[in-house]
């Protein structure tokens, strides 16, 4: 197992992209926190995880925009492993939809708030101590909307643009210090946040629902959504041993929509 013995802390962990990362590492042998403001959704996957793993498994509430929150939720997750996460996952996220001129303050601020800033306060959090061991792996979750833009998503795609540039700059902090900072960077994946945008084409055009999903398809060379495992089975790789020597990068899983 690449994990055995690793402790790994996966925000945004109750759904989607996160519940299959977390899914992943335990069953890789790392002992997992998972954390969200949904405290229904994270109970099911930490028990999921101690029901079919057979690993430890805790979940804590926390909302990532705010950096007391952060700071409790990091040391009640550092409680339970006995030490400091030797895997930081950084997935939580929102992705909202408006013209730029009709994008409010209140929209934008959530996007930087959740998807950079609480980024920021958990990678403030975790490296100290990675540092200290020695050993240790972020990752970060981003989007292909890191790297490239797309219209009536500013706020989603600043925040994912910071996202991968707060990756890189950590990155050469701790490159000598054992630690690694990559990020991943997702297409349209099968999750609710894509049923979401679905949801929202449908509203805005008046195509079907089936419409809609044909459209995002159509956005991957592959004609396909990236389902979650694809994403979790890179998370694996990016947290083991075997990833020592992949440090500041961010890696698309989007059958090819960007090539870059």
């Amino acid at each position: 197992m690449r994990l055995k013995d690793r402790t790994a802390l996966i925000t945004g962990g109750g759904r989607g992209i996160g519940r299959a990362i977390a899914l992943a590492f335990a069953r890789e042998g790392a002992s997992v926190v998972v954390v969200s403001r949904t405290v229904s959704e994270i109970e099911q996957v930490a028990r999921e995880i101690r029901e079919e793993c057979g690993r430890e498994a805790a979940h804590f509430a926390c909302d990532v925009s705010n950096a007391d929150g952060v700071a409790r939720a990091y040391d009640a997750a550092s409680g339970f492993f006995g030490r400091g996460a030797d895997v930081l996952v950084n997935n939580a996220g929102i992705a909202e939809s408006a013209p730029l001129a009709q994008t409010s303050g209140d929209l934008w601020q959530r996007h930087l708030s959740i998807n950079l800033s609480g980024t920021f306060y958990f990678m403030r959090a975790a490296l100290p101590a990675m540092v200290e061991r020695g050993w240790g792996r972020i990752i970060n979750v981003a989007s292909i909307a890191g790297k490239t833009g797309a219209p009536y998503i500013a706020a989603y795609t600043a925040s994912k643009h910071g996202v991968v540039g707060l990756t890189r700059a950590a990155a050469l902090e701790v490159a000598t210090k054992g630690v690694t900072v990559n990020a991943i960077c997702p297409g349209y994946v099968e999750t609710e946040m894509t049923t979401r945008a679905v949801e929202r084409i449908t509203e805005k055009t008046g195509r079907s629902a089936e419409e809609a999903l044909e459209v995002l398809r159509r956005m991957s060379p592959q004609n396909r959504l990236v389902t979650p495992e694809e994403v979790s089975a890179l998370a694996v790789l990016l947290a083991s041993d075997d990833a020592r020597g992949i440090n500041g990068q961010a890696i698309n899983v989007d059958g090819g929509s960007v090539l870059y």
